[in-house]
C-alpha cells in the first residue's frame, strides 16, 4: 500500500495499492524518490507531498519556501 500525506501539516490525504503507481515511481529520479519517499515501519511506502491547504497558503504567503518549517 502506498500512503500519502502532506509533507508540511502531516494531514494524510490518502492511499493506493502499490501496483497503481508502481511505473510513476520507478520514473522518478534518485533524489525524487529520497526527498519525497520513504519506507513505514509495517514496510508501506509513503509519499510525502502537499496539500490543497498547504499549497494556497505557500501560494499566497511565497517567504514560507525559504523556512524549513513554517507550521506550528
Amino acid at each position: 500500500m502506498i500512503r500519502y500525506s502532506c509533507n508540511h501539516c502531516q494531514t494524510e490525504m490518502g492511499s493506493i495499492p502499490f501496483e497503481s503507481a508502481k511505473e510513476t515511481i520507478s520514473q522518478l529520479d534518485d533524489a525524487d524518490k529520497s526527498s519525497y519517499l520513504s519506507v513505514d515501519p509495517d514496510g508501506g511506502l509513503h509519499i510525502r507531498c502537499i496539500c490543497e491547504h498547504c499549497e494556497q497558503s505557500l501560494q499566497k504567503f511565497p517567504d514560507y519556501y525559504t523556512l524549513k518549517k513554517w507550521l506550528q
